[in-house]
């Protein structure tokens, strides 16, 4: 595993050490005093909530209810605070754009002295932070009241396998209910696919696993989802900023998407149209897993696009404007968008150096994802080879999650493997049986051949 890792992180250009002026850099910027620029809001109840493990904090979150609407007081990592355009921190996290996780270790956006440290919201500790008061009314609807710089501290950190509603501010849950009705309006699909994760046990033997995203999970992303959409509207109304887009499905992939719907055997009024549809499906149904992966497919996938005059941004999945600025300390574009908001909020034009980069940001961030999905995709790849390695010959139990021209991908639960098989005559949701023919661990891959069940 740790050879083939390395592999793919060369293969995949992944970044590796900071270069020398690079971390003297980060010294520097972490030893940077906190100053008036940031409104001390250490009296608000901040907390976070992320993996038990993570320590590169970007958000934490405090809630007011004041009449009937909800006042969250969102905490992001203040990380143009400690780096300025065209600085080496800068310049190397263009480079870099992501922070890219892989099991044995990950290649962060920013040196660890400021991302897992000064700039990392870390509980008991007083951090700088740029705070979005977010008001989300009785729809659902979110706005952003102010944006500031302000000094923060965060009472506890919460992880998501073990906080308790006790452990949450009033008005939590009900946030949550808002985003999601607010969805519903919009005809914005919510369906969350079991994500495959590869872990590590204290004798250093990896293992694979399906894991459903937790409700405290869903809780969690609505914040930012309210956030990073007030932050659209914020921004598109200044007639500035980036956003994240993804097209509506043309026609022409429309005829396509309903002809799959017919082969997953999924009934679909001819009158009633996509998204009413998607809301439609059942939630633990296979099938429907697989309809929205081919939706995701038909659309083309997201990309980031500045603002552009006599253009209105749009995001199919979110059914919505959407921006991202929530997540700084792990991808590079939500720095700008975060001092461009700062800006407009205070009345200012946004600084030349940050609306310049709007134009080249697209680029850079392109270029990152794809890098970052290939090694994860990779890196799981590698995993299902290793941990399958003795078990050529054995026949295992599968799930079609998935159908296209390429053949069918079958869900495996132990050990917990996404495999493609050709086979003919199955729909997603049927159970099918694969003999695993061969492993090639060096190349990263497995043959399975479907069977008659035993």
């Amino acid at each position: 595993m740790a050879a083939g890792l390395d592999q793919i992180r060369a293969e995949a250009e992944i970044p590796g050490e900071f270069p020398a002026e690079v971390l003297e850099a980060a010294e520097r910027a972490a030893a940077k005093p906190i100053g008036d620029a940031h409104v001390d809001r250490t009296s608000l109840r901040f907390a976070t909530l992320d993996p038990e493990s993570s320590i590169d904090l970007d958000q934490a979150f405090a809630i007011d209810v004041v009449g009937s609407d909800i006042i969250l007081h969102y905490a992001i990592a203040d990380v143009g605070w400690f780096v300025q355009p065209g600085d080496p921190l800068d310049r190397e996290a263009y480079r870099r754009g992501v922070t890219v996780y892989l099991p044995d270790r990950r290649a962060t956006l920013y040196p660890p002295v400021l991302s897992e440290g000064a700039a990392s919201l870390l509980p008991h500790v007083d951090r700088p932070a740029v705070v979005f008061t977010v008001r989300v009314d009785e729809t659902g609807e979110s706005t952003i009241d102010g944006v500031e710089r302000a000094l923060v501290r965060s009472e506890a950190k919460l992880a998501y396998d073990a906080v308790t509603p006790a452990d949450l501010p009033t008005g939590f849950e009900e946030l949550h209910r808002r985003i999601v009705v607010a969805e519903a309006r919009r005809g914005a699909p919510r369906v969350e696919f079991p994500e495959q994760e590869i872990s590590i046990d204290d004798n250093g033997d990896y293992s694979l696993s399906f894991r459903p995203r937790l409700a405290s999970e869903e809780q969690n992303a609505a914040m930012s989802l309210a956030t990073n959409l007030a932050v659209a509207k914020f921004l598109l109304a200044a007639r500035t900023g980036l956003f994240r887009e993804m097209p509506d499905v043309g026609e022409r992939r429309m005829r396509r998407l309903r002809n799959s719907a017919r082969a997953f055997g999924l009934k679909w009024p001819a009158e009633m149209p996509l998204d009413r549809f998607e809301r439609s499906l059942p939630r633990d149904d296979p099938r429907t897993s697989a309809f929205l992966l081919a939706v995701r497919r038909a659309a083309g996938g997201a990309s980031y696009a500045p603002f552009t005059p006599g253009h209105t941004p749009w995001h199919s999945a979110m059914a919505a404007t959407y921006a991202q600025a929530t997540a700084p300390l792990r991808r590079l574009q939500d720095r700008y968008v975060i001092e461009a908001a700062l800006a407009i909020a205070a009345g200012k034009p946004v600084p030349e150096d940050i609306a310049l980069s709007f134009d080249r940001l697209p680029k850079a961030m392109a270029v990152a994802e794809q890098r970052a999905g290939k090694a994860e995709r990779e890196a799981i790849a590698l995993t299902e080879a290793v941990v399958l390695s003795d078990c050529v010959g054995q026949t295992f139990q599968g799930l079609v999650v998935d159908e296209s021209e390429y053949g069918v991908d079958v869900q495996i639960d132990q050990p917990a493997v996404l495999v493609r098989v050709s086979a003919k005559g199955v729909d997603p949701g049927e159970e099918v049986s694969l003999r695993l023919i061969s492993v090639d661990i060096e190349s990263r891959r497995v043959e399975f051949q479907r069977v008659s069940r035993e």
